[in-house]
């Protein structure tokens, strides 16, 4: 019966069937389309599925009236400009709550000061490097309506770099694509090996461009110059590329890099040679507690899939209304400055698919990006490819976020 209720839902908000007039306005932007969507609309779908249990529930009470969420969808397209005109739009909409979504790190550049500048409030999830955060803290924001619900990528370059140096390797290469996303994550992956001591010297430096199916001149010199590993930041069609340019030369060496080698267009475009394969993630598709049994049950039926193309996509998006809907709860409007506000101060533990979030965001200071940041390091594990899908690297990562999920985490 849930499942019946909940793809009547889905059904409903894909048909972009609008509520009355009273309702809760907010917008879903991302890649839904190119080399970008998987995580674009894994994203936009798990947050569907949380929209959907809420308005089932009968939606969120503001004073005397239940309201539920309407929904806007905006294909971005991974293009800054197209990202550029969808935030113009979006901030010129005087009855908009909030925005959740943006993948790619130039179009959250692109974008975001737009709505920065009219005070929307967004999260942006489930990606984007560093420098859609960072970007005001060096302009030196005062009152930033913006929020990111993603493993940060200082979070996931200390990863990369720890894993390299725990399995006792010296020497590796670094390939990144040329978007505003690979230059961040090779910049953070080289800020953290000079952070953890040097103890990896980097024999080689080399870009790709998107769209790269043949890095054969990039992947030589690593082996040339005796790489143990490939240290990798960029999005799923390339990185199967690289994966399977390095079976061709017979560079057998471990490939660790961002979250985005979860990605169905990694995973089955590299087959047999993305075996291995290490990358820091949020969520695995394994039903370790009730809530994630659920929701990938959920997201299984109303998607007609049998793996989610981005699970740590969807399961953020999946998070973020939640939380969003908190946010809405205790502001008990649906103004979206009052909203910004509620985030910052959240008064009640929010129980997510990732874990249950207790503040996950406090007052924007200048100084600390994290203050709108939710993601520490004890919410993220190290995952694994194998024949086909990501699994826990080890045990003890699955056993931890049993644990988080089943108790409430706030910031340290």
């Amino acid at each position: 019966m849930r499942r019946a209720i909940l793809t009547t839902l889905l059904a409903g908000l894909f048909a972009t069937q609008a509520y009355a007039a009273d309702s809760i306005k907010i917008a879903i932007t991302g890649p839904f389309s190119g080399g970008s969507a998987p995580m674009g609309s894994s994203m936009r779908d798990g947050a569907k599925i949380a929209i959907a249990e809420i308005n089932a529930a009968g939606g969120i009470k503001v004073g005397a009236k239940m309201l539920k969420f309407e929904v806007l969808e905006r294909d971005d397209e991974a293009k800054n400009e197209r990202g550029a005109l969808i935030a113009q739009e979006l901030a010129s909409m005087n009855d908009l709550s909030g925005v959740i979504g943006t993948v790619n790190t130039g179009v959250c550049l692109a974008g975001d000061k737009h709505l920065q500048e009219k005070g929307i409030t967004k999260i942006i999830t489930p990606a984007a490097g560093s420098a859609s955060m960072t970007q005001w803290s060096k302009a030196k924001v005062k009152d930033l309506s913006i929020f990111r619900l993603a493993a940060h990528d200082g979070i996931q370059a200390a990863m990369v770099v720890s894993e390299a140096i725990n399995r006792k390797y010296t020497k590796v290469a670094m390939l990144y694509d040329s978007t505003n996303y690979g230059v961040s994550g090779r910049d953070d992956m080289a800020e953290q090996i000079k952070k953890q001591g040097n103890i990896l010297q980097v024999v080689t430096t080399d870009k790709f461009n998107i769209g790269d199916k043949d890095m054969t001149a990039q992947l030589l010199r690593a082996k040339n110059g005796g790489a143990q590993a490939v240290l990798i930041w960029g999005i799923g069609p390339e990185l199967a590329a690289v994966a399977n340019g390095m079976a061709k030369i017979g560079l057998k060496v471990p490939l660790i890099g961002g979250w985005t080698l979860s990605m169905s267009n990694f995973i089955d475009n590299s087959a047999k040679n993305g075996n291995g394969t290490l990358m820091p993630q949020t969520f695995i598709e394994e039903p370790i507690t009730p809530k994630a049994k659920n929701f990938i049950s959920a997201y299984h039926k109303a998607y007609n899939v049998k793996r989610i193309p981005s699970p740590v996509s969807a399961a953020q998006g999946y998070d973020a209304v939640f939380i969003f809907a908190a946010a809405v709860k205790q502001a008990q409007s649906i103004d979206t400055k009052k909203i910004k506000l509620a985030l910052e101060d959240l008064k009640e533990p929010v129980q997510g698919v990732i874990t249950t979030w207790k503040k996950p965001f406090s007052t924007w200071d200048p100084a600390n990006e994290e203050s709108h940041e939710a993601f520490r390091r004890d919410q993220v594990v190290m995952g694994m490819v194998q024949d086909g899908h990501v699994v826990f690297g080890n045990d003890a990562d699955r056993k931890r976020l049993i644990s988080n999920a089943t108790s409430v985490k706030g910031k340290k």
